[in-house]
């Protein structure tokens, strides 16, 4: 079985992406051998009002009998717009979110902003997963009109250390921290603090070089394959599982990072 928690349809203003659509991802998916997406609707980072893009792939979802069946969909929730919490309960309830998706970047808000510890209580409270990703896009590849998220600026891209102050603040929540990209170094005492949160990295970011190491360091119930699809290629989350040599990771570990810990998480 394969389970990828990171997957999008929607459009990026800023590029063209293949593989888009519900549809699009489905044969993608079946080419590669994954059993289900963890997926979510780009549009809603860009959205003024972010529910129109979760009820558009609501919508989605219905247009095929398999789509239920091969997708798990995350809402995209702006916690600093009016009626967000009428936007969680609406995507969880009515339209059968199981987890959600953050952008504080993009949204224009800092991770600590009381709005967004407010939703992220809300979502443990709910049992659902809070997902925040890194990176969108590499920001050496950024468009002009992108956000100016550039190393070296006083906005650069987030590493590790910028998700720490949420699960600080709720540190009894799921998270998933996708599209792992930048410098991973972390003091002792907030590597203790990761390995005590339930949370689950993906294997799409460019900075798991070696993906022995990570386990080693992080622990093998912290990873789950990812692709951070459409946006890169498919093959990368997967082929630093499947490289994993037997002294490395035993095929129970590959089986817990191919699809056990995301079951887990996802409640499946």
């Amino acid at each position: 079985m394969l389970i990828d928690i990171n997957a999008y349809i929607g459009h990026w203003p800023f590029r063209q992406l293949q593989y888009n659509t519900c549809s699009g991802m489905l044969q993608h998916m079946n080419r590669f051998g994954t059993d289900v997406a963890v997926v979510s609707n780009i549009n809603g980072i860009f959205y003024q009002n972010v529910q129109t893009a979760n009820e558009e792939l609501a919508q989605q979802l219905k247009a095929n009998t398999l789509f239920a069946k091969r997708f798990i969909p995350f809402a995209v929730i702006n916690p600093i717009y009016a009626g967000w919490k009428n936007d969680l309960t609406t995507s969880i309830k009515k339209l059968g979110m199981r987890g959600i998706r953050l952008y504080p970047q993009y949204h224009d808000y800092e991770i600590t902003d009381p709005a967004c510890v407010e939703l992220v209580t809300m979502a443990r409270d709910q049992g659902i997963p809070v997902a925040f990703t890194m990176r969108m896009v590499d920001s050496r590849e950024r468009s002009w009109l992108d956000i100016d998220l550039v190393s070296g600026t006083a906005k650069p891209e987030w590493n590790l250390k910028n998700i720490l102050p949420i699960i600080k603040q709720v540190p009894d929540a799921q998270y998933m921290v996708l599209n792992f990209a930048n410098n991973p170094a972390l003091t002792d005492e907030e590597l203790a603090i990761v390995k005590k949160t339930n949370l689950l990295f993906d294997t799409s970011g460019r900075s798991i070089t070696k993906m022995a190491d990570f386990l080693t360091k992080f622990g093998n119930e912290k990873f789950a394959f990812g692709t951070h699809a459409p946006f890169l290629d498919y093959l990368t989350g997967l082929l630093r599982i499947d490289s994993l040599e037997e002294a490395e990771a035993g095929a129970p570990v590959r089986e817990q990072l191919r699809w056990g810990n995301a079951k887990k998480m996802l409640g499946l």
